[in-house]
């Protein structure tokens, strides 16, 4: 595969391209990967985005980034309610974001713009774009399958299977199949119809785009991308893994804890369970100790992230009983966050106990770690079925937390013949994402295309 750093870094195509992040984690990953990902390829970059979470400039000097006030007060600055808050940011966003963007276009000091692309969920910005007559490309920063998903639940209830009822979890949803009921995306807010409308209005304005980039690519999810070109008859550019060009590190939020990695240099072989739950996922105290315990008795090294505020109600370790660390004679080592496309990639690792977020799940393929899925909302549920019933390169927890199950999973992807044929089928889907980006592979070809629609604008 090229270098993608060194490739077309001279050519500047005198064209610029302003890109849009949602303020979370899961989404400035992908969206500062796509952005240098352009850049390589002889674009310039401009980034709006909001004051809450910004991203950190210093790692990207050769963009340029504009702030606009999100209008959030100090209660709404919270992903307690992510619905609530997408919802929210779809209204304050809209005066800023046009006020900023036509700064940027009437700049005559810098390249003229090309086109303009942001996150799916920013659907505000199709009319904005329209207004100021740029072109506007979308980013889909979740799975193929998940989007699917997705776009499916405004109509859903009308057959039955929302709101969920717990008689009816295993049921098989027929309109998605593998999905079962339980793993429908539902996200939990103050109102539902806050989700349908989201949702509803994400998919219409993404209809109505220029075209769709997606953190995917052929191999993985063939038939969903078959079926997501019926359903979105614009021009559609599956170019991923985005972290195969460049890591998510340089984007992190949170302050990446290295000790990990001489940690993980004292360890054997494929011996130890890497253990992150992502940037938003909460658990109650009860669900945390049984974590620990059945991490603890599993027997195998473990390397666990365990963010502040993972925990609901403590700051950090405290609901640990005494000694439980000392007890594990340094077959553990706790951080609050990992450097995690290092942590996968070091040879020690052998299993990655994940929540089962698309870009955990595309690192851990891309390293050809088998996964242990822990979905908590969202696209997680879908991620969690793929991973474990169509690629099957994972265990999915699906019963209650309790430490019996959290040992056997453990074991039986570690140590067990299960987890041995697991581990084959996961360098099998390594192997894919190599070929997709040699010369003439699909993320390749995507990614030319791509290159030649923007310019043609």
């Amino acid at each position: 595969m090229e270098n993608p750093r060194e490739t077309h870094m001279q050519n500047r195509k005198g064209r610029r391209l302003i890109l849009f992040p949602v303020p979370l984690q899961g989404h400035i990953n992908p969206l500062l990967q796509l952005a240098n990902i352009l850049y390589t390829r002889g674009f310039s970059i401009t980034i709006i985005h909001t004051q809450f979470n910004p991203p950190n400039h210093i790692n990207y000097p050769h963009f340029t980034f504009h702030s606009i006030p999100d209008g959030l007060l100090e209660t709404e600055a919270s992903t307690a309610d992510v619905i609530a808050f997408h919802t929210l940011l779809n209204v304050s966003c809209v005066a800023p974001f046009r006020d900023c963007l036509a700064k940027s276009l009437a700049d005559v000091s810098k390249e003229p713009v090309a086109c303009l692309i942001t996150d799916a969920i920013w659907h505000f910005t199709r009319a904005v774009a329209e207004a100021l007559e740029i072109r506007r490309l979308v980013l889909r920063t979740s799975s193929v399958s998940s989007f699917l998903a997705f776009a499916a639940l405004p109509f859903l209830p009308e057959k039955g299977y929302l709101p969920i009822q717990e008689s009816r979890l295993e049921e098989p949803v027929q309109e998605l199949p593998p999905l079962k009921v339980k793993d429908l995306p539902v996200i939990d807010t103050r109102n539902a119809e806050d989700l349908y409308q989201l949702l509803s209005r994400m998919v219409k304005e993404t209809k109505a785009s220029s075209g769709l980039i997606l953190n995917s690519f052929e191999d993985l999810e063939q038939f969903e991308m078959a079926r997501c070109r019926q359903e979105f008859r614009i021009p559609i550019f599956p170019v991923g893994p985005f972290n195969k060009y460049f890591p998510a590190s340089s984007s992190s939020l949170l302050a990446q804890d290295q000790s990990s990695i001489s940690w993980l240099n004292s360890q054997a072989s494929k011996s130890v369970i890497y253990v992150s739950f992502g940037s938003v996922a909460a658990i109650n105290e009860a669900e945390f100790l049984e974590i620990a315990w059945g991490l603890a008795d599993s027997k195998q090294p473990f390397l666990w992230v365990v963010r502040p505020g993972l925990v609901r109600g403590s700051e950090w370790l405290e609901p640990l009983p005494n000694g439980f660390l000392e007890n594990l004679d340094g077959r553990c080592h706790i951080v609050k966050w990992a450097p995690q496309e290092k942590v996968l990639a070091h040879p020690a690792t052998g299993g990655f106990w994940t929540h089962s977020g698309w870009n955990s799940t595309l690192e851990s393929i891309c390293e050809g770690v088998p996964m242990i899925c822990l979905p908590c909302f969202g696209d997680q549920m879908v991620n969690a079925r793929y991973v474990s019933h169509v690629w099957r390169v994972g265990v999915h927890l699906e019963r209650k937390l309790e430490r019996g199950e959290i040992e056997r999973a453990i074991r039986r992807l570690m140590v067990e013949s299960d987890g041995k044929e697991t581990r084959k089928r996961i360098m099998h889907l390594k192997e894919k994402v190599d070929n997709c980006f040699r010369k003439g592979g699909s993320s390749y070809r995507a990614l030319e295309n791509l290159i030649s629609y923007i310019s043609s604008f």
